[in-house]
């Protein structure tokens, strides 16, 4: 028996006989992908916070990609009920990465108390420390279910100072005169708040595994990075120009991959496009894309620049070097010729995507909901 169950049954032995801990289970209806790994991380956890007295908890955890097609909480609580009476659950709490608004601001977590049920946006949380944010939003949520005294007001860090400071997070209580219940919804302030959710999708989408999934944009940068290393033209020029134009030059052929895949690919979400018809909507989700392939390709620059100094300091011995450059070659030398090599490869890496296709993009720049709705975009 573990120390877990010991000290359970002592709780319930300190009860008395006539008494024993009520056995609630919750469930956790995830998004595949990410929000799937942070149920997984809450269901290790929220079983000893929750446990209490009163209350023997246990946490299930099912993926399913309910949300994909849906575009606010409502139509998602009313399936997160569905899938709770079909498992039996007492309560049941979605996690989501569908970025979700209502009245221009950011909504971070939407309960319907009646009904047992609520929705996380994760992406509303920001893009650091999802585990642990989601982790608060949950168990503030799991007082409001079960209507624990004073849940209301423990708050489990949604009101520290640095949470006031950075995004400020509001209770409100809504009443819908369809069905007279009462919704307790939490939300961020329209501007921080969008800032937040802004890095929340970025995050979600986890633009560092947009290095190994264009893998045609990445051999076509190391192919022509490694012609690079073999012509001393290259390294001529590259030693003529000074730091600025070198930055810029390094910053311009990031800016030419990125664009060239949201044109190539149809990255772009158009407003008469949208699903939502809501113009601000369309804007953070290109604005998401935008700042998801900078941030991936930056990974991929800077992944290629180590290689590229590598092999050079390996393969090109520094009198070479120097004779071809005409002055004396040191450390910084090896850096401008990587640097040179680098940008040449990111702009071949624009030729070298449009090999890919679009499901393939899709599936590198973007989490499991955001490439499924655009999927289905497609398909309208």
């Amino acid at each position: 028996m573990s120390a877990e169950d010991d000290g359970r049954n002592d709780r319930t032995e300190e009860q008395g006989s006539g008494s024993p801990a009520e056995r609630v289970t919750l469930g956790l209806i995830t998004d595949p992908d990410m929000p799937e790994r942070v149920a997984r991380h809450l269901a290790d956890e929220l079983p000893r916070h929750l446990d209490d007295e009163l209350r023997e908890w246990t946490v299930e955890v099912d993926v399913d990609p309910m949300t994909a097609g849906r575009h606010g909480t409502r139509d998602i609580l009313r399936a997160t009920r569905d899938r709770m009476d079909h498992r039996h659950w007492d309560y049941a709490i979605t996690l989501t990465d569908l970025p979700v608004r209502a009245n221009h601001r950011p909504v971070v977590a939407d309960a319907n108390i009646g009904e047992h049920v609520a929705v996380v946006s994760i992406p509303a949380l920001g893009g650091t420390q999802p585990y642990r944010r989601s982790r608060q939003v949950v168990l503030q949520l799991a007082d409001e279910l079960t209507g624990r005294e004073g849940g209301a007001d423990h708050r489990y860090g949604l009101d520290s100072k640095l949470t006031e400071l950075v995004a400020p997070i509001r209770r409100e209580r809504a009443q819908h005169d369809d069905d007279n219940e009462v919704d307790i919804r939490y939300t961020a302030t329209r501007t921080r708040g969008r800032l937040r959710l802004l890095s929340g999708m970025v995050r979600t989408n986890q633009p560092w595994r947009l290095v190994f999934g264009l893998r045609n944009a990445l051999a076509a940068a190391v192919a022509t990075s490694a012609f690079g290393l073999s012509s001393s033209t290259i390294w001529q020029i590259g030693d003529q120009l000074g730091a600025e134009r070198q930055i810029i030059a390094a910053l311009g052929s990031v800016i030419i991959l990125v664009g060239w895949l949201i044109a190539a690919h149809g990255l772009w979400e158009k407003r008469w496009d949208n699903s939502m018809r809501d113009p601000e909507q369309a804007l953070l989700y290109n604005t998401s894309t935008v700042l998801t392939l900078t941030i991936g390709v930056g990974f991929m620059y800077a992944g290629l620049f180590v290689i590229n100094l590598l092999v050079a300091l390996f393969l090109v011995p520094p009198n070479l070097l120097a004779s071809t450059l005409g002055h004396a070659a040191d450390f910084s030398r090896y850096l401008t010729l990587a640097w040179g090599f680098t940008t040449m490869g990111i702009v071949a890496g624009a030729l070298g995507s449009s090999l890919e296709s679009d499901a393939a993009v899709r599936q590198a720049a973007y989490g499991y909901r955001e490439e499924q709705r655009r999927r289905e975009s497609e398909a309208e």
